[in-house]
């Protein structure tokens, strides 16, 4: 069966930008367009990146070669360009946050679920296959999980002299961007859903540097929450962007009645399974792994490490699978994205209230679990 090649275009040309382009060659789509909000940048990226095109936003929504929209821009721009790549009938990969606000997030979702395009967002973490392994143990051994605990820290922020446009791009910082990734990989994992949280904003800095000049900031460099499930379960999280020598520390343990499982992201080839006769380290690999999903994952042999760029290209390959029309399995959409907006604004009202606050379980979010 001969497959058409997809073609993509990428608003915004910075790191995620490149990350996207590498994703879609791998998976053998073209990346024919590149667009951004200064010309001469753009072009610049494109010639760089072997990319033919180099447009302004507009034009590459509605350019009649692109099929799928990539949007890889600040985040105060993804509703506008999601929303306008959906009206031309494009499928849209769009980066969280997908929108700034939950009602905005599940706006987005309606609409691509009425246009009947396939719509993504990359919560990459999903596509480790350890990830996997440990989810489908879950699944099949009915383990009841009864406590979650993790972290995500990193420390690119902890320099007062630090400042991007994050700092300044959204209501929340350190936990929309990477506390997010946290809370979708534990209810990916587990099949639980945060129904009630708890939470604090923390500021390392109050002020940081931009082109010299002292600036407020506004946004979080970390958060710390507790949370209950709707299974019943308690969990805690502590997210920061501030934590000297971090670099990108996802650790998350599932505490079952029978089992413990736990996924390090800086060590990610390995599944941590303990119970209180034995702890096993579960190595990645077609001969280790018992679950035939979770081994669809393994993007290298056993004894190479596989790493973010790996489950990138794993990520973009189930996109273009959907787009084909087949099935798969755990595809991060809308859905999920408008998940993540709707945790980002229970923490900051939370924050805000000093009070818990209820997380309503939609069943949109469960659907793309499944």
């Amino acid at each position: 069966m001969t497959h058409r090649t997809l073609r993509s275009g990428i608003i915004g040309t910075g790191f995620m930008g490149g990350v996207h382009t590498r994703a879609v060659r791998a998976v053998g789509g073209q990346v024919i367009a590149y667009a951004g909000r200064e010309h001469e940048r753009t072009r610049t990226a494109a010639d760089g990146a072997n990319v033919p095109l180099a447009l302004d936003p507009d034009e590459l929504v509605r350019h009649p070669d692109v099929d799928v929209v990539h949007i890889c821009t600040p985040n105060s721009r993804h509703l506008e360009l999601a929303a306008a790549a959906i009206a031309a009938g494009k499928h849209v990969v769009c980066e969280k946050p997908l929108a700034t606000t939950a009602a905005d997030a599940y706006s987005l979702e309606r609409a691509a679920a009425a246009a009947g395009v396939i719509h993504a967002v990359p919560f990459v973490y999903r596509f480790y296959p350890a990830v996997r392994e440990a989810r489908a143990r879950i699944e099949a051994s009915g383990e009841r999980i009864w406590l979650a605990h993790g972290h995500y820290l990193q420390d690119w922020m902890s320099d007062r002299s630090t400042y991007n446009w994050r700092v300044d791009d959204a209501a929340s910082r350190a936990f929309a961007d990477i506390g997010v990734h946290w809370c979708d990989l534990f209810e990916f994992v587990s099949g639980h859903r945060i129904v009630r949280l708890l939470a604090q904003q923390l500021r390392l800095h109050d002020t940081r540097y931009s082109s010299g000049d002292e600036v407020p900031v506004s946004t979080e460099d970390g958060t710390t929450m507790m949370f209950q499930t709707d299974r019943g379960a308690t969990g805690t999280v502590v997210i920061s962007q501030a934590s000297p020598g971090r670099k990108n520390r996802l650790w998350l343990s599932l505490d079952g009645a029978q089992r413990t499982y736990a996924f390090d992201q800086e060590d990610p080839d390995d599944l941590w399974v303990g119970s209180t006769g034995e702890v096993v380290l579960l190595p990645k690999g077609y001969e280790t792994l018992t679950a035939d999903v979770a081994a669809s994952y393994v993007a290298v042999p056993s004894g190479h490490p596989q790493g973010y760029q790996d489950c990138f290209n794993l990520f973009m390959r189930d996109v273009h699978l959907a787009i084909e029309g087949n099935s798969v399995s755990g595809l991060p959409t809308f859905a999920d994205g408008a998940r993540a907006a709707m945790l980002t604004d229970a923490v900051i009202a939370s924050a805000e209230s000093g009070t818990w606050v209820d997380v309503p379980v939609e069943q949109h979010a469960q659907s793309s679990a499944a």
